[in-house]
């Protein structure tokens, strides 16, 4: 058999079990609040319950628990498409979002943590129907496959084969020998950051409802709101710097932080290249549109750097809160913030994009080719903090960096034929690709995505699943080559 389809079913009716679990906790709260969208969500929990229920015990008696690649990719990619269709349940059935591109729209940015939203009152929406919005955040973040990863103790037979599918990157780092001990160990730490994040934005004036929220999809790099005009409904500095500093850290690699937080080592985070180079770029960058604030629109410091903080580093952890529309600032601004619509966060957190390692990995090698055309029998490997790293590596980055180049190009191309406006095309794609949220043109951080096309919002919603399984794992099984018996 080519395919352990058996073992296949039997997963996706495990995280179709866990879906269902997540929406009680919605209903939970909507019963607390009295409201009448409770109904939907008992529902809606109870269909994917059931169908996840079906699905497992029609495949549990399995030959093998063993996973090959070829599964894990295939469960990774059903597995958030299953979960983003059953995940409109909630937003068509409750009345919230009754058509299904716009729910599923809606669902897929969750999961993935775009943050792209075609909601246009979302204050209006039920507070259970807004848990479940940025609870689709919070599980997308760390990977829902992570989580069953953690939990279930038999997914550690062929597990690396899920992390590696679900979590891609230049090399996926373990905290521990076994994948499933360092599962649980990213969870807990992501867990308790969320824990710490929701306390200290409700000590600082957020009330108890929204700091939970906010909390949830900062950590998971997402930027769902529960505020129409996003971050920038609470005018309080503490609360913008109590989210800027947890969006910095959910964009920097789980890995390093477990190692600061946990073991102490912080001589060992300030020794990783990629971190300094994240935390380089963001100073570097945010000291330019500060000094440009204050000369072309005439803010005052403080109001420029904080203004300026935010918005670069919202958009580098591809978070996509906003507490300003940075597209009505100039246009040289604008061109800069389209940039950093590419770059990434770090690899190993929770943040999409293209990621910071991949483009030190590209302009050391482009650097080195240079020098390799002066001594063409000199042996120069790309070296990171130190240790070279693996060739393979280096094609693998300069491949991913030239097929999202090319993804990018048919998606504006594609997005454009449907009628929509240059900038707004650019803008959509790079911000759906790189699971970022706001972007520019008609899809600002001052406008949404209900304006779109229906043909459009699938492409981009594809998009979105693509840019955050990072292009392979889909692409994939898009290939002949894939579904051969070997």
């Amino acid at each position: 058999m080519n395919f352990n389809y058996k073992v296949i079913g039997n997963i996706l009716g495990i995280l179709l079990i866990i879906n269902g679990g997540f929406m009680l906790l919605c209903l939970g709260v909507s019963l607390y609040y009295d409201e009448s969208e409770s109904i939907s969500l008992a529902i809606s929990s109870a269909i994917t319950l059931l169908s996840g229920f079906v699905l497992w015990l029609a495949t549990h008696k399995k030959t093998t628990k063993d996973l090959r690649k070829k599964d894990g990719y295939l469960i990774v990619s059903l597995g958030w498409i299953v979960m983003s269709f059953f995940g409109v349940l909630p937003y068509v059935l409750s009345g919230t979002i009754p058509s299904i591109t716009n729910a599923f729209f809606e669902t897929v940015s969750g999961f993935t943590t775009t943050g792209a939203s075609i909601l246009s009152d979302i204050e209006s929406v039920s507070k259970g129907i807004l848990f479940w919005r940025s609870l689709t955040q919070w599980i997308g973040g760390m990977g829902i496959i992570v989580l069953a990863l953690a939990i279930l103790p038999f997914l550690g037979i062929g597990g690396m084969q899920l992390f590696v599918a679900e979590a891609p990157g230049i090399t996926p780092d373990k905290l521990k020998p076994r994948i499933q001990d360092t599962a649980k160990r990213l969870w807990y730490l992501y867990v308790g950051l969320t824990f710490i994040e929701a306390i200290a934005l409700y000590l600082a004036g957020m009330g108890g409802f929204d700091a939970v929220n906010h909390a949830l999809t900062t950590m998971a790099t997402g930027g769902f709101s529960t505020k129409n005009a996003s971050i920038a409904y609470y005018d309080s500095s503490l609360i913008h710097y109590i989210i800027i500093f947890f969006m910095f850290l959910a964009g920097t690699s789980f890995t390093l932080t477990y190692i600061a937080l946990i073991k102490r080592n912080f001589n060992k985070v300030f020794r990783n290249e990629e971190f300094v180079v994240y935390l380089v770029f963001t100073v570097v960058i945010t000291a330019i549109v500060t000094t440009a604030l204050m000369v072309v629109q005439d803010f005052g410091l403080a109001l420029s750097f904080r203004d300026a903080l935010f918005q670069v580093v919202s958009l580098v952890t591809t978070t996509g809160y906003a507490t300003a529309d940075y597209t009505s600032w100039s246009s040289f601004l604008t061109v800069l913030f389209f940039i950093l619509l590419f770059v990434g966060g770090s690899a190993g957190s929770t943040a999409g994009g293209v990621k910071i390692i991949r483009h030190v990995v590209l302009f050391k090698n482009s650097f080195l080719e240079l020098k390799r055309q002066l001594h063409p029998s000199a042996i120069m490997p790309v070296r990171i903090s130190g240790k070279a790293i693996d060739q393979n590596i280096v094609y693998n980055v300069l491949a991913f960096i030239m097929i999202y180049i090319l993804v990018f190009l048919v998606g504006v191309t594609l997005l454009s034929s449907m009628n929509v406006n240059f900038d707004t095309a650019f803008g959509a794609v790079a911000t759906s690709l790189g699971n970022v949220g706001p972007g520019i043109g008609d899809v600002g951080p001052a406008n949404n995505f209900s304006g779109m096309p229906v043909g459009g919002k699938w492409l981009l919603s594809f998009l979105m699943i693509l840019g955050r399984l990072e292009l392979f794992t889909v692409l994939m099984l898009l290939s002949p080559y894939f579904w051969r018996k070997r």
